[in-house]
């Protein structure tokens, strides 16, 4: 199926705004919303240069307010007159070994990650339900396999659960025209991550989020990307020692 309009939440930056420009290229009409407005107008502005006929709408969107989702979500369809695929994109890294005094940081990755996943979701769904079609993508992560220490412990949390979420959902809608999909990102770099210096089997923002959107045209209900190394990283670390996963992170 032509999936021809398509919302991207967390779009201002990192994999949402490399996604946007690639779907752009393809002459995919775009919903872009994030908190940082003056960001979205700039690729707005990019975007009508290099890609004139598209058509891009935008929105201010903080993903913590749940409300707001749904206003945006159903505003954006509005615009467009449907919506083909919702990227539930947004999220945080935020956080630090439990018990260290840093619940706070904690506490807004989890509901940012999660909490507010599941409102991007339902609202989505609730779309598609209405109009008895579309695709759900999620953006779990690598670290979605295993629990990880310090700053990942929380943030790996989320995306186990983003990860179940979508399966739970995948089984909702058997047998309906509805498809949801779960990607996993390796190691790309980005907003989130460009402070850190030493990442085993990283690529520029631009090699990973060519590779998330063949995997997501796929249509299928998981995959891990790049697919090489990390559909047998992945694999392998199910089954890795703690030792070992203490030296990962």
């Amino acid at each position: 199926m032509n999936r021809q309009n398509i919302l991207i939440t967390g779009a201002s930056s990192g994999l949402g705004y490399t996604m946007a420009k690639m779907y752009a290229q393809q002459g995919k009409n775009l919903a872009l919303c994030a908190r940082r407005v003056e960001r979205l107008e700039a690729l707005r502005d990019e975007i009508a240069k290099t890609n004139p006929t598209v058509k891009v709408f935008i929105r201010s969107l903080d993903v913590n307010n749940h409300d707001q989702v749904f206003e945006v979500f159903k505003a954006f369809a509005d615009d467009l007159g449907h919506l083909d695929r919702v990227i539930v994109n947004a999220g945080m890294g935020k956080g630090a070994s439990l018990g260290t005094g840093y619940f706070h940081a904690n506490k807004q990755t989890a509901i940012t990650n999660f909490v507010s996943a599941i409102a991007q979701c339902e609202a989505a769904l609730e779309l598609f339900r209405a109009q008895n079609h579309g695709h759900l993508v999620t953006i779990s992560s690598v670290s979605a396999v295993r629990g990880f220490r310090r700053a990942m412990t929380v943030y790996a949390a989320t995306k186990a659960a983003i990860t179940n979420l979508t399966e739970g959902i995948r089984v909702d809608l058997l047998g309906t025209p509805i498809k949801a999909t779960t990607i996993h990102p390796g190691f790309i770099r980005s907003e989130i991550n460009e402070k850190v210096k030493t990442v085993p089997f990283i690529v520029d923002t631009q090699t990973g989020c060519k590779a998330i959107l063949k995997a997501i045209d796929k249509e299928g209900a998981s995959y891990y990307v790049p697919g090489w190394p990390w559909a047998i990283v992945c694999r392998v670390m199910k089954f890795l020692p703690m030792s070992m996963l203490k030296k990962m992170s």
